[in-house]
């Protein structure tokens, strides 16, 4: 595990933004603890954390380096622990066109995180080699919505509760341009890429993601977004017997 303890740390900072919100837990399909202000969030899932910087320049020194340090203060100035995310504990890149995810190898060290998110007064997200901060949130109200993660994430696995995107479907609509659309989950991903989009005949690779990031309300019926790899966004729904997708500015429904 890749922690350190510190009795006392002054951290000095350079550009840092501090976040200052109240922690909310969502128990949709991808439960999730976040923490959202004007441009910056920090969402806890199962087994990963995602966090949008105020730029995307952070997002892409983060992936650059590899690395992150996540210090943990009890007050606005003093560092009571830390972990050092890197290659050697965590996956990081950058999804959704934009948020770092940290995926990390060892529950044992996710677990770490979430016991000192829960405990302490701020988090400061900063560079591995720098005291120069990517920006710091305010950890009140976190300790409730930690523990509401959990007991759902428990709960998921204890069931075995899998959410995947409805296979076997085509979507037709469109304005001017018909499209037929037709998602297909494969069966051996290409790495980040675990989904095969084709429209139209001409096919793209696209990831799933299962939450909207930073927003406590999904719309009615949301299942999951596949976010294509030329940028493109599908997003799939399906309440009681329609089922369709949205893309771009229109609605393509069931047509098989």
């Amino acid at each position: 595990m890749s922690f350190q303890t510190i009795s006392i740390g002054t951290l000095m900072m350079a550009m840092a933004t501090t976040a200052s919100a109240e922690w909310s837990f969502n128990s949709g399909p991808n439960p999730n603890a976040f923490i959202q202000t004007g441009n910056m969030t920090l969402e806890l899932q199962c087994n990963r954390i995602r966090f949008a910087p105020a730029g995307y320049e952070d997002s892409q020194d983060i992936v650059d380096k590899q690395g992150l340090s996540i210090r943990f203060l009890k007050n606005g100035t003093t560092e009571v622990g830390a972990f050092q995310v890197g290659a050697e504990n965590a996956a990081l890149q950058i999804v959704d066109n934009y948020p770092v995810e940290i995926s990390f190898n060892s529950q044992q060290d996710y677990g770490f995180v979430l016991d000192q998110l829960a405990a302490n007064a701020s988090v400061n997200l900063s560079m591995v080699d720098q005291d120069i901060s990517y920006g710091i949130f305010d950890l009140k109200g976190s300790g409730a919505a930690i523990r509401s993660l959990r007991s759902a994430c428990d709960s998921d696995a204890s069931q075995g509760t899998s959410y995947e995107a409805p296979e076997g479907i085509v979507y037709c609509g469109g304005g001017a341009i018909k499209r037929v659309i037709e998602p297909v989950i494969l069966d051996n991903p290409d790495g980040e890429w675990d989904t095969r989009v084709t429209v139209n005949g001409e096919s793209i690779r696209a990831m799933t993601a299962y939450s909207y990031f930073g927003n406590s309300e999904p719309p009615t019926g949301f299942v999951v977004a596949l976010l294509g790899e030329d940028r493109s966004e599908f997003l799939i729904f399906s309440e009681g017997s329609a089922n369709w997708l949205e893309y771009g500015d229109y609605r393509y429904d069931q047509c098989n």
